[in-house]
């Protein structure tokens, strides 16, 4: 059964397209079929894939073609290769910025993304995973509603909860509402260090979600900007250690799903 998981943080910076990708990676190294779905305007997932962003259809075509502002697109239409690393996924682009203005008096406008996913190419994947934008608008509320669950990537410096109670929040309405099989995953520490701050947010995170915290931590290293550059998974470095954790990230959710 295909599991839909949406990677939130209203928090920028915090690492949530290089978990997309890298966890993407890790869980197809492992045979699962995946595809990624990238809902940030900025595109950064698009980037990273080694794509050009200008490059349609995108995501934002899709939604726009649903509520008949434009084309109707199949979404097999936008789904992706990248070949550096052997994965799908759907791009995005600037005009998703958009998204609040044209979805404002759409009705059921926060179920679109679910009616959007619900038919037999998504269904075929094991696993999809959407890279959310930094806000909690209409964009994140379809995220949520269309998902079997959330990761929530928390960089370990200060300010790490900032937006955190307004996320969980939301998830909780969701759930209450629309989405009663919504569940948080875990919340995933990032660009982790030795300084006295990042094991002082790890702590904070384990008093604050307990078992919710996966017990992978993604550290902080030069490797990612080099991995961002060259736009190829740490997973497929010969030697990453960034990489390695990704891997062991991706174990831990497929042993949360068995």
């Amino acid at each position: 059964m295909c599991k839909i998981i949406s990677i939130a943080n209203q928090k920028g910076g915090v690492g949530k397209t290089t978990t997309t990708l890298n966890l993407g990676v890790a869980l197809a190294l492992q045979g699962k079929s995946v595809l990624l779905i990238d809902l940030d305007p900025q595109a950064n997932l698009t980037k990273y894939a080694g794509i050009d962003d200008s490059e349609r259809p995108t995501i934002s075509d899709l939604l726009k073609g649903q509520i008949g502002m434009g084309e109707r697109i199949y979404i097999e239409g936008c789904i992706r290769y990248s070949h550096i690393n052997d994965i799908e996924y759907i791009p995005s682009d600037i005009n998703l910025a958009n998204a609040d203005l044209y979805l404002a008096g759409v009705l059921s406008r926060e179920t679109l993304l679910k009616r959007i996913l619900n038919n037999d190419i998504i269904k075929s994947y094991d696993y999809v995973l959407i890279d959310c934008n930094p806000s909690l608008g209409v964009l994140l509320m379809n995220a949520l509603t269309a998902s079997d669950g959330v990761i929530i990537p928390v960089q370990t410096q200060d300010f790490a909860f900032d937006g955190l109670t307004a996320l969980t929040n939301i998830i909780a309405q969701i759930k209450s509402t629309i989405n009663p099989e919504l569940e948080i995953i875990g919340v995933l520490a990032t660009m982790v260090d030795n300084t006295n701050v990042s094991k002082r947010v790890i702590e904070d995170l384990k008093k604050e979600y307990g078992d919710k915290l996966f017990k992978t931590v993604i550290h902080r290293a030069t490797q990612a900007v080099e991995s961002t550059n060259k736009h190829k998974s740490l997973c497929l470095f010969t030697k990453s250690k960034l990489g390695d954790e990704y891997k062991a990230l991706a174990n831990e959710l497929i042993q949360a799903y068995i």
